[in-house]
Order: C-alpha cells, then structure tokens, then sequence
C-alpha cells in the first residue's frame, strides 16, 4: 500500500489568495511597522532638531491655524542645493495638495486604507511579493500622515528638494513661485509614491505573464 500522501502546503500555493497565506501576512506587516516607524521617527526627530530649538506642536493651535512655525534657516543635507531639511505644517494631501481640508482628508485616507487591506486579501495571491511590499508601504505612508492629522492637527513635512534654485526661462508654478520643486514632504509621501509605482509595476507584469499564458494555451 502506497504511504499516505502528505498534505500540501496551501498556504504558499500561488492560486492561494494572499488572506489566507501567513507568510503574505508576515511581509505585509513588518513592512508596514518598519515603514510607519522610520516615517514618525524621521518627523520626531526633525521638530526637534532641525530649528534652534525643538518645536512643541499643539493641537488646539495646529487646527485654529494660529500656530507658526518659528523661523530657522533649515539644514543642508545634500549639497549643492540638492536637498534640505526645513520644516513645514501641510494642512493638505501629498505635497500640499489641497490645503485646510483635513476632515475629508482624514475620511479619504480610512477609506483608501480599507480599500488598500481589501485589495491585499482578495485581488493578491500568495507569491505576489512585489504587491505585498507595494501595499505595505501604502499603508504605512497613509497611516504615517493619518497619525499627525488626527494627532496633531497638520502633517509635519521637513524633506525640501532643490532649495535656491529657480525655473529656467523666467517660468513660474501656478500661484507664481519660481523654485524648481517648491513642495515640501515627508517620508509617508515617498512610501505612498513607492508603493504605488510598485503596483503599477506589479499589474504590469502580472498582465504580461497572463499574455504569455494565454499565447502558450493557444499553441499547445
């Protein structure tokens, strides 16, 4: 008599969806701690040592708008005029987009972290790395700027790109600033822009590979 077959491992099956796969899971969350520690630690430490003196955030004042931050002639990190440290309160989404809307951005922000956990569960499957890493770092950007908004009132951003130099040609923004890139962020908004260019990529190959299976059926 044949020995008993042994069970198979489902968990790492590839037609597995990701839900049901501890391993998916794994990746998913450390992915998703490492990326929201580094973002609120990489924060905490730029309030407090980037001006003068550290920068005490109120909530009550952060949400009247009555809070400035103080002066401070920001840290150059890498030179020449590549990259500095400066801190900013963003009241708006990813690069100051749309300011003084934080309730919907708080709303807007649950809503695509659901979506985000739901797209993990039941459109992944478990060898789908490239997605798994792409969600987490979703997750953790949003999460990131989701803390400070209900937290602190503001998102702190402190990550300034091309500081001191201007648009060629006497070209200007909408709204008339001249700098080349005169948006501040954070890195919560890196991980957002990461992990949604590694989706696309991830749909892009997945597409291709579906292309040549369905191209390998036609000719078998």
């Amino acid at each position: 008599m044949d020995p008993d077959p042994q069970p198979s491992n489902k968990t790492t099956d590839p037609a597995v969806p990701a839900r049901r796969s501890p391993r998916a899971w794994i990746v998913l969350f450390v992915v998703v701690v490492v990326g929201l520690t580094a973002d609120l630690t990489s924060k905490r430490l730029a309030f407090e040592r980037v001006a003068d003196a550290p920068v005490e955030l109120r909530y009550d004042e952060v949400v009247s708008g009555s809070f400035t931050i103080p002066w401070h002639q920001g840290v150059e990190v890498i030179p020449p005029d590549l990259l500095d440290f400066r801190l900013v309160l963003n009241r708006g989404a990813v690069f100051g987009v749309g300011q003084g809307r934080r309730a919907v951005f708080v709303v807007f922000t649950v809503a695509a972290i659901i979506v985000a956990i739901g797209v993990f569960g039941w459109w992944t499957r478990a060898d789908a790395f490239v997605a798994h890493l792409a969600i987490g770092l979703v997750l953790a950007g949003g999460l990131g700027n989701l803390y400070d908004r209900v937290s602190i009132g503001a998102v702190r951003d402190f990550f300034y790109m091309f500081p001191r130099r201007e648009l060629p040609l006497g070209l200007s923004w909408p709204g008339g600033t001249t700098e080349i890139f005169p948006w501040v962020f954070n890195l919560a908004d890196v991980e957002l822009l990461v992990g949604m260019g590694l989706l696309l990529i991830h749909v892009h190959l997945s597409d291709r590979r579906q292309r040549r299976l369905e191209l390998a059926s036609q000719h078998s």
